[in-house]
């Protein structure tokens, strides 16, 4: 288990009234009883908590709202060594262990330090533009590029570790960590992946002919996805911010050197939350 929390930064998802009234009761509840409480709201437009104190200054960052918003903070606070945990006020919350109705019952074990720290890897790609220009970012779920509004396939080039893999015509590719592996990567026909794996998966999107299954590869290699030819071509980050790209622009993608660092309660397992949010099914025990 962990050490006894003694600060705490309380993020609500922006422009939800429900979740920053919780936020508010919340931290009304413990600074009599913490050496620093900190509350803000997140909007993924804007720099995080404008004002406040750095992430390293708290020993935990609770966030309110969903996953995409868990997320969205993990990004802004990535390289900080405060564990995340998220209380799931939306709708599938995977990552947000927490649950409204038993906030303080929960969250009195928290500030105990009954919890555990897990790290799930994240990615980062760099975009090789042709005029010499670089464009970097992070992504914790995956990095996809895709088509944008016109019916019509791209064409892509992967290679790994400088050695060429394939080429494929399709609407896309899924590049998904293994905290991912439910998102977009699930729903375009990619696997479910342990967040314990240091692994990678690449899911094409309706590709043609059906060209290429989906790949496993070890988070220690780098992959490299050429822009072939290109229309109305993004690349999106985590599904929350867009970047377009051109024919002949290279995406290099490979493990971050941070972590996603998660303050995990114990409740649930892995496969009993697979099966709680319909991943798989079946009798059994």
């Amino acid at each position: 288990m962990s050490e006894p929390v003694t600060s705490l930064l309380i993020v609500t998802k922006a422009g939800d009234a429900a979740a920053l009234a919780l936020g508010v009761e919340m931290a009304d509840a413990l600074r009599d009883r913490l050496e620093r409480v900190g509350l803000c709201e997140h909007s993924p437009n804007a720099p995080i908590c404008s004002g406040m104190a750095e992430f390293g200054d708290y020993g935990l960052v609770l966030v309110l709202g969903g996953d995409g918003t868990l997320i969205s903070v993990a990004r802004r606070m990535h390289g900080h060594p405060a564990p995340l945990l998220g209380l799931n006020l939306g709708r599938v919350g995977f990552l947000a262990e927490m649950s409204r109705e038993r906030w303080p019952e929960v969250l009195e074990r928290v500030l105990a330090g009954g919890f555990r720290i897990r790290r799930r890897l994240c990615l980062e790609y760099l975009i090789r533009r042709q005029d010499s220009g670089e464009v970097r970012g992070l992504a914790v779920n995956d990095i996809v590029v895709s088509r944008g509004v016109l019916a019509r396939l791209i064409r892509l080039n992967l290679s790994f570790d400088g050695r060429f893999v394939a080429g494929l015509r399709a609407d896309g590719v899924v590049v998904s960590t293994p905290t991912g592996a439910t998102a977009y990567g699930f729903s375009a026909g990619g696997p479910l992946i342990h967040p314990d794996l240091a692994v990678l998966s690449v899911t094409p999107v309706c590709p043609f002919l059906n060209s290429i299954k989906p790949l496993i590869l070890p988070a220690s290699g780098e992959l490299a996805i050429l822009v072939e030819e290109a229309g109305d071509v993004h690349l999106s980050e985590d599904g929350q911010k867009a970047v377009p790209l051109a024919a002949g622009e290279q995406v290099i993608v490979r493990r971050s050197a941070h972590d996603l660092i998660l303050a995990d309660l114990g409740e649930t397992d892995y496969f009993s939350r697979l099966r709680s949010k319909g991943f798989v099914s079946g009798g059994g025990k």
